[in-house]
């Protein structure tokens, strides 16, 4: 069954934008330089090339970071309108040296270096009420336009991504790191204030309860009409640091409800609290029966959103820059991988393969999250997986991937901090890190984003081992 346009697959994505797009600039943001970028991946944060290589980084041809990763083979955060670092161009970086040296930062330790992952909780009966809550209406909220050209048709009834898919994709990605079900599956209960009483979908409050324990979550009809009801996040975190198990390096708690911050949010699909070793996300505002209304485009959805004439497009570029040469093709072959790789099946055809575009995007989400929980800031080297986002399109358009400055940090961790390797360990752990993405990758060919992965995984893995 073809459910989508045939127009949305025609772009040959032929010239890639590895730049800030054009809109930077104007609204203030700053890429660090190559020689900055390269010093960030590093303990001492500086950087001393030779003569030779520095001509050649001031040429920005590839030169070799730290921890052997070509540094140009990673585009720079695109930066469009209404992206976060076009709201927050300033947002300061975080190298590796500051990461190292951040004294809150929590070490993983053998007695502490467990990912718990949380169920989404059990409805019980008497809160029966919670299960309209799920089902959006597509109806409500703004449509931003520029999206999909038809709505891919019977995708309500697509079942919500599994627990056992996201753990095995933070398994491959956080690997090195053991991953266990936190061990109570967590229920909603009515609040005990309101247990006299029949609790219904105007509840103003909910409890969350474990087999011990209940803590209250304050409940709102979402501003924009898209779902019946929102929980709060940070009542929900608070909640995630009292049940924090005595060995977990982190506990992340999966939700299908849609969630809120403050007052002043339409929405938020997921959050950290870094310092407490706790995260939350929300599979509600991924599901692909939304996208039409948030101006979505599939075919340039990653690795495709670095295509130059989809950005020219979004920045109302007449001339674009002419593409510079073979330097820059050569640097980023991973990303061309990657193109060429998923091209062919990013936009999905069928409900398997909506099912797969829901997960992946929850899949990157909640890497993402526990990522803030290894001391890991959003990171504006690099379009990487731990960027800042602003919303649904911006989402889509990032890559799943740490880039090498996030890489140096997460894999000096877990390589080094707790299984006791130097840097030579290190690269090899990042090699096997490679090699497991790669395998999980395989197993969701279907996927645009995991295809896409895969590809980029497997140059990123081939020019390594060549150096």
């Amino acid at each position: 069954m073809n459910i989508m346009p045939t127009s949305e697959e025609q772009c040959p994505h032929l010239d890639l934008q590895l730049e800030p797009s054009p809109y930077a600039a104007e609204a203030g943001f700053e890429w660090q330089p190559l020689c900055r970028r390269l010093a960030a991946t590093t303990k001492s944060g500086r950087r001393a090339p030779s003569a030779g290589s520095r001509r050649k980084a001031e040429n920005d041809i590839p030169a070799q970071s730290a921890i052997g990763e070509p540094a140009l083979s990673y585009p720079a955060p695109l930066v469009l309108p209404n992206d976060d670092l076009a709201c927050d161009p300033k947002c300061p970086p975080q190298s590796f040296r500051s990461w190292l040296y951040e004294k809150a930062r929590n070490k993983p330790k053998e007695d502490r270096r467990t990912l718990y992952v949380a169920a989404v909780p059990e409805i019980t009966s008497s809160m029966a009420f919670m299960r309209d809550w799920l089902q959006p209406d597509t109806a409500s909220g703004r449509s931003s336009g520029g999206g999909l050209k038809q709505k891919p048709p019977g995708n309500k009834t697509l079942p919500s991504p599994s627990y056992e898919d996201i753990v095995s994709y933070l398994s491959t990605f956080y690997r090195g790191l053991p991953l266990k079900p936190f061990p109570q599956r967590l229920r909603f209960v009515p609040w005990e204030e309101t247990r006299m009483k029949k609790p219904n979908i105007h509840s103003t409050y909910v409890g969350l309860a474990t087999r011990d324990s209940c803590t209250r979550i304050r409940v709102r009809s979402p501003p924009d009409g898209v779902f019946k009801g929102q929980l709060n996040l940070g009542d929900i975190l608070d909640a995630a640091i009292e049940m924090l198990p005595g060995d977990a390096y982190s506990l992340l708690l999966l939700l299908d409800h849609d969630m809120y911050e403050d007052e002043d949010d339409d929405f938020c699909c997921g959050r950290a609290y870094g310092g407490s070793r706790v995260a939350v996300v929300s599979s509600s505002r991924y599901h692909p029966i939304l996208d039409e209304q948030v101006g979505i485009e599939y075919s340039h959805m990653w690795p495709a959103s670095h295509c130059k004439s989809y950005i020219n497009g979004l920045c109302t570029v007449d001339k674009p820059k002419e593409q510079s040469g073979d330097p820059w093709a050569t640097s980023f072959i991973p990303l061309r991988a990657a193109i060429d790789a998923a091209k062919d099946i990013i936009v999905p055809t069928s409900q398997e393969g909506l099912r797969a575009l829901w997960f992946s995007r929850l899949a990157r989400t909640a890497s993402h999250e526990l990522g803030h929980c290894f001391g890991m800031e959003h990171c504006v080297y690099y379009a990487c997986n731990m960027q800042s986002t602003a919303g649904m399109a911006e989402d889509v358009r990032q890559p799943p991937y740490l880039c090498p400055i996030c890489l140096s940090k997460f894999s000096y961790a877990v390589a080094c901090e707790l299984q006791g390797h130097d840097d030579t360990g290190r690269q090899l752990y990042i090699q096997e890190r490679y090699g497991a993405i790669i395998t999980f990758c395989d197993g969701w060919k279907g996927n645009g984003l995991f295809t896409g992965y895969g590809a980029w995984a497997r140059a990123r893995l081939d020019l390594l081992q060549q150096t």
